[in-house]
């Protein structure tokens, strides 16, 4: 039996290596304004982006490249040009959202299997057929299909491959076409540059047309005004009922924006949930200790599994943001002998080492600190903050550029991290 693919965001290079070494069987990412992330999107020259596309293939994994904007008219010659760019690098895909597009991209590179956007909105048999009759070999499907649909399109098309969003941020708007940031700030979703305006507190506010009067309505206390501020997507708790269903080819975690330390765990968590899978294993608990690790506006399982007038727990209406249970205190540099701190450190304060599945951590008590398991997990514990200058602290903080001394050698982008507590506020961008 063939595994379902493990897709994760890479919105940078360090992201696209993390993703890889922490289980993703493929990252998605883009170049320029062409995709739907223009933040995400800058961070990308051409020559890393093929640098990261080298990474990947040298350990069998896959890169799809985002193309997925929504071009205007003046655009198409600089589009044709990027097309062919982007095609030399030798991506595994293109991830096409409009009709002319994946059209163009057949046209102009034939050989590319062309995947497309959650953004076409592809519901049902009738829409995926003609997709795939025009050269699409894989849907992303709308966010808002349900399970059962799913399943008929695979028996309709068995060779269409078919991906869907198991975690990450919702939009209020449909499968993300939404205009509220383009009225407000003339910033185009579409386009990929969200404000993210769905995310703001709003007050409410009731007008008379024909006097001009208008008023605020007092908001009852403790009741929110996020009022189009959607919870995130996580479907681990469901993944085996996704799995069992034999529709799905490839499960896709959203988050090219995120953190480091998000693409490290969601891609941790649900390898975690593939793999126990296959072994006829299912530890929910397991896989929803890491991903209450990340920040997050609440959790919902959307509707995949529950049509969307089934339920009214989509919509987090107190707060933009949370912290999760855990606050990240560390990275492990590239050559894993020292860590960059990202919160404060003090010598003897109990770190828990968060590295990529099956790693093997050396269990050491040295002059520099120790390591030791617990529940099944590592931890450390630091006698001294010694700089990799030979300075010992007192203790170090975020935004302290010395490198600190590991007591062992632990795994490339390795993470350090503490239990949250309520007076942290959010932790930096890891």
């Amino acid at each position: 039996m063939q595994k379902v693919e493990l897709l994760s965001p890479a919105g940078t290079l360090e992201k696209l290596k993390i993703a890889i070494d922490f289980g993703a069987d493929a990252v998605y990412g883009g170049v320029s304004h062409f995709s739907l992330r223009i933040r995400s999107g800058k961070e990308f020259s051409m020559d890393e982006f093929a640098e990261g596309i080298e990474y990947a293939h040298s350990r069998g994994k896959k890169v799809y490249a985002t193309l997925n904007g929504f071009p205007f008219n003046s655009q198409l010659n600089l589009l044709k040009k990027h097309i062919l760019a982007m095609a030399d690098l030798g991506p595994d895909a293109f991830i096409v959202a409009t009709p002319g597009v994946l059209k163009l991209c057949h046209d102009l590179v034939p050989h590319m299997p062309l995947h497309l956007s959650t953004q076409a909105n592809v519901m049902n048999v009738l829409d995926a057929k003609v997709y795939c009759d025009m050269g699409a070999t894989r849907i992303i499907t709308a966010r808002e299909i349900s399970l059962r649909d799913l399943v008929e399109i695979k028996k309709e098309l068995p060779d269409l491959e078919l991906e869907v969003f198991v975690h990450g941020s919702m939009c209020f708007a449909y499968s993300g076409r939404c205009l509220i940031s383009t009225l407000q700030s003339g910033r185009v979703p579409n386009r990929g540059s969200c404000a993210n305006d769905c995310r703001f507190p709003y007050e409410m506010y009731a007008a008379n047309p024909e006097t001009g009067t208008l008023f605020r309505l007092e908001e009852e206390e403790g009741v929110g005004t996020y009022i189009m501020n959607s919870k995130d997507l996580n479907l681990a708790s469901h993944l085996k009922e996704i799995l069992d269903s034999g529709a799905v080819d490839s499960i896709k975690v959203e988050g090219r924006t995120k953190t480091a330390y998000y693409a490290a765990v969601t891609a941790k968590a649900y390898r975690m949930a593939i793999d126990d899978y296959y072994n006829g294993i299912n530890d929910v608990e397991k896989y929803q200790y890491e991903l209450q690790s990340l920040q997050n506006r609440g959790y919902t399982d959307a509707y995949l599994i529950s049509r969307p007038f089934e339920k009214h727990d989509t919509q987090s209406l107190d707060f933009t943001m949370q912290l999760g249970t855990h606050q990240v205190s560390g990275v492990v540099n590239e050559e894993g002998t020292h860590f960059l701190c990202k919160y404060k450190t003090l010598p003897n304060d109990e770190l828990e080492i968060v590295a990529p599945l099956n790693s093997v951590i050396e269990i050491v008590d040295n002059e520099i600190g120790t390591t030791y398991e617990r529940d099944g997990r590592v931890y450390m514990k630091l006698k001294q903050l010694l700089a990799q200058n030979k300075k010992v602290w007192d203790e170090v903080h975020s935004g302290n550029i010395n490198p600190i001394t590991l007591p062992t050698k632990l795994p490339p982008y390795t993470f350090l991290r503490i239990p949250a507590t309520a007076d942290m506020g959010t932790y930096p961008k890891v």
